[in-house]
């Protein structure tokens, strides 16, 4: 059976919301696998003209995409950049920051309780492994601990060792889209993936950050790694991810040049009166359907059924496979409908029109902040 349940696990959990200006559903399924390691963020009012929508998929445990799912958007709120209204630079900052916040004693902290299960001897977590850097047990309060309340007397004596916390060996994908007003942004880390359906054709708002990537290869190579079957060192088959810091061991290189890099690519497109909806999900939907073929089914579905949750579970029945013995359709799914109710006039496009589907489904360039 190895990492695949005997029978998959159907039930779905859902949601709807709206605002002025959009509807969104949002579902999530374990199907084959023998845990849930997805996670996702929806709010349609972040603030008073912002909305939010986040999708993590994670691997090697669920903990580090619930904590994505808990604390990314916060931070953006947080960022200097996002009161002056730099929402790029707000994201990219608020990617690199999870890392940083997963380190040292709060974020030892706040993963254990994110986590199913913790050894209170050795300081194994579901998907952790703490090896403290230092011998002399003197425990070290890190800046994240400074910004909040900090632990109790009781917790230090527990938990004090784990200010040497180097981070989680686990990780997890974030792909993240911002609405203000009429302008939308893309934050993307990993091969979850962001589309927008323009007159019924899909236009790809991120990249799936791949082995077989020439611009991901260099970055891997310069920082000491390589690929081999097709995977990161041998091991991880994405390049960019929040968590995994076993990849993130070089002390001369910055965080966005490191093996993996939680560094995202920012992708920003005016809306238009053309845009009709946009879908955020884990690869666990685009292994199975390609960016045209999800967005002429969500179209289909949208003919009977206002309901968008609904529609996104649709699609997981649509994608699970019968079996485990191709793989395909056997991953957790999650996804995110998000349908713009009263698209704003712009002259912007998202990439030039077409009416080839080979040619809607091609990559928007992102933009590097």
């Amino acid at each position: 059976m190895g990492i695949y349940l005997s029978t998959p696990k159907t039930e779905k959990f859902s949601e709807d919301g709206e605002s002025d200006n959009l509807r969104y559903g949002l579902s999530s399924m374990q199907g084959w696998r023998a845990t849930m390691e997805d996670a996702h963020a929806a709010y349609t009012d972040l603030d008073e003209s912002t909305s939010f929508f986040g999708v993590y998929d994670g691997h090697g445990g669920k903990v580090v995409a619930k904590f994505c799912a808990k604390f990314l958007h916060q931070q953006m709120l947080k960022s200097e950049a996002y009161l002056v209204g730099d929402i790029g630079t707000s994201l990219q900052e608020s990617f690199l920051r999870m890392d940083e916040m997963m380190r040292g004693q709060r974020g030892w902290r706040e993963l254990s309780i994110l986590g199913d299960k913790i050894n209170k001897f050795t300081g194994m977590i579901e998907g952790l492994i703490w090896s403290p850097r230092s011998s002399n047990g003197i425990s070290r309060v890190d800046d994240w601990a400074c910004e909040e309340v900090g632990p109790t007397f009781e917790d230090s004596l527990i938990l004090g060792p784990h200010s040497d916390f180097a981070g989680p060996t686990s990780g997890s994908t974030a792909c993240v889209a911002v609405i203000r007003n009429n302008q939308l942004l893309v934050a993307n880390a990993g091969d979850s993936r962001c589309v927008i359906s323009r007159k019924g054709q899909a236009y790809n708002l991120s990249i799936d950050h791949k082995p077989d990537l020439e611009i991901e290869k260099e970055r891997i190579s310069k920082a000491g790694g390589f690929i081999h079957a097709g995977r990161v060192n041998g091991s991880l088959n994405l390049t960019r991810a929040i968590g995994d810091m076993e990849f993130k061991q070089n002390k001369f290189l910055p965080a966005e040049k490191q093996v993996v890099t939680a560094n995202p690519d920012i992708n920003t497109v005016e809306l238009c009166d053309e845009d009709e909806f946009m879908v955020l999900a884990c690869d666990g939907i685009w292994d199975c359907l390609s960016s045209q073929q999800l967005v002429d089914f969500v179209h289909e579905q949208l003919r009977s059924e206002t309901k968008l949750s609904a529609v996104c579970e649709r699609v997981f029945d649509r994608c699970l496979a019968p079996s485990t013995a191709g793989g395909e359709g056997c991953d957790n799914m999650t996804m995110i409908l998000v349908q713009f109710k009263k698209p704003a006039q712009s002259s912007a496009p998202a990439q030039d029109q077409s009416s080839s589907k080979e040619q809607a489904e091609s990559q928007v360039e992102p933009k590097e902040v």
